[in-house]
């Protein structure tokens, strides 16, 4: 996005002539001459242009006042809002560090929002949601800074495959979350209390509720709903925040300064490219190409685009530079493989870390017969070191940890009258942890024919490692999650928790609630 420019304007005012012409001086003659009738005036001469200079309308300079400008929920106080403002200052390196993540970010969010003319407060719902982590990763499957389910992304076009996931797209989901509220806030008859509540609980869940106050003679705003503990916490938090930055002369929370003005830009790379090589073109480090493009599950860009990233502003120009030289067939290096007897494409993709589909197009393969002997033409990763891609893919670090504790799935189909307890005595494991496994609450029903799964094998032993080399991030927690979960969940001990959180009760962990958890990672 470009930074408005405030354009200086030039007014011409074109008055209207209200004085005579004068006459030319009569000739001087001893003839009379006969009088002629003056023709009528059709049209008044035209007055000198004069010239009026306005002064440019001055760029607020702060960001932060950009945002408050554009608030538009309606100031609440009550004791909801009240406990997690009184949170939010007890906490101040939580927001430090939420700053610091949403920097690169923000203006780029608050641009899009305003585009829309949508409440500004929206900029700081990915704080509520995911802690402003692009690569968080909630039990209940939600990914990305907006945490979008698969489905959900879909729905709004997030394009998800092997290479690329848009909800963790910054970008991407800013859009599609954009959109999703946009569709919330028509459904919900402008209601935006309503609409943002939908994003967390769902539009049926919130229609049901307002139904069911509606025929119980209750008011029907968000304040008096029944609604799913996480959903209740939801807008507080949101309203809590934005009642700090508005007020901050009065509470002082530490907001770190940031310009009214883009850091990033997105730039085309017009096909596909390995990111180690498109980070040196840049002229940066692969880690910090990494961070600003989070969608990218792998080495590359996906082969079908988007053949997009986004960089920083001067190395945004250099990169354009640099890539204007470098014909589409050399940003992704290739080497010949020798089939070998046994080989398949997916045996070969899996050793390559690419794709079968990728080969076939590369090789102009259009089944899965390949014979011994031949060769093939296999993209090549550049230096992405394990330790980057591991850092740049959390989502994917979760889900390898969870499954090598977990071990093998076991699907179970629920009966007539089976219960999350039940169906933990027969696997032999703990009831919560299926809710877990399964993205369920205490208040979820189980439906007839509804697939579980179920993870019974033994977990395996990982060693630790100092806790320097842990890697810092923050879990929000979802309704049901006890410490205890949360702790095995990131192969961690509760005491670790309870003294990275400075928590004295481990009952006293709320949904919606922040906590910083070291995780290291997996040897």
């Amino acid at each position: 996005m470009k930074l408005p420019l405030a354009l200086t304007l030039t007014i011409f005012l074109v008055g209207c002539q209200t004085t005579d012409t004068p006459t030319a001086p009569q000739e001087v003659s001893t003839t009379p001459k006969p009088k002629v009738a003056k023709p009528e005036q059709t049209t008044a001469p035209i007055k000198p242009k004069r010239i009026v200079k306005l002064s440019p309308e001055p760029v607020e300079p702060d960001l932060w006042q950009v945002i408050i400008e554009g608030f538009e929920l309606p100031e609440t106080q009550n004791e909801r809002i009240a406990y997690y403002v009184d949170w939010y200052l007890k906490h101040p390196d939580y927001m430090r560090r939420i700053s610091k993540r949403a920097e690169p970010f923000l203006y780029l969010i608050v641009e899009e929002i305003k585009k829309r003319d949508m409440p500004l407060e929206l900029a700081l719902l990915p704080v509520v949601e995911s802690a402003f982590d692009p690569f968080a990763y909630s039990h209940g499957h939600a990914s990305g800074m907006w945490q979008f389910l698969s489905s959900t992304g879909k729905r709004f076009g997030l394009q998800q495959d092997w290479w690329y996931d848009g909800r963790r797209d910054v970008i991407a989901s800013t859009n599609a979350a954009l959109d999703y509220l946009t569709y919330l806030n028509e459904m919900m008859d402008g209601n935006w209390l309503h609409a943002i509540a939908s994003y967390n609980a769902g539009e049926g869940r919130v229609l049901r509720a307002i139904k069911k106050n509606r025929k119980a003679g209750k008011p029907t705003d968000y304040w008096n709903l029944d609604l799913p503990k996480e959903t209740n916490a939801y807008i507080p938090k949101l309203l809590a925040l934005a009642e700090l930055i508005r007020n901050n002369d009065e509470y002082h929370m530490p907001l770190p300064e940031f310009k009214n003005a883009p850091v990033l830009r997105t730039v085309n790379t017009g096909a596909q490219i390995d990111l180690a090589f498109a980070a040196k073109l840049a002229g940066m480090d692969t880690e910090q190409l990494l961070q600003l493009n989070p969608g990218f599950n792998h080495w590359a860009t996906s082969p079908l685009g988007p053949h997009e990233l986004l960089l920083p502003l001067d190395n945004a120009e250099q990169f354009e530079i640099a890539l204007s030289s470098v014909p589409k067939s050399e940003r992704v290096k290739w080497q010949r493989y020798k089939i070998q007897r046994g080989d398949s494409l997916g045996l070969i993709a899996q050793k390559f870390n690419t794709q079968a589909d990728v080969l076939r197009k590369a090789n102009g393969i259009k089944g899965n017969n390949i014979r011994a002997g031949k060769f093939l033409l296999i993209p090549s990763s550049g230096p992405i070191s394990e330790a980057q891609t591991a850092q740049r893919n959390k989502v994917a670090k979760v889900q390898k940890t969870t499954e090598a504790k977990r071990g093998k799935a076991t699907i179970h189909t629920v009966k007539q009258g089976d219960t999350l307890w039940d169906i933990a005595k027969k696997y032999k494991v703990n009831h919560q942890d299926i809710a877990k496994w399964n993205g369920l609450t205490k208040r979820s029903t189980l439906r007839l024919g509804q697939q579980l799964k179920v993870y019974n094998q033994p977990p395996i032993k990982v060693t630790t490692v100092n806790a320097q080399l842990a890697n810092p991030m923050v879990y929000i927690v979802k309704s049901g999650d006890s410490l205890g979960a949360i702790a095995q969940d990131h192969n961690v001990t509760v005491e670790e928790l309870k003294q990275w959180n400075k928590i004295t009760n481990p009952r006293s962990i709320k949904p919606g609630q922040p906590l910083t958890i070291n995780v290291a990672e997996v040897r």
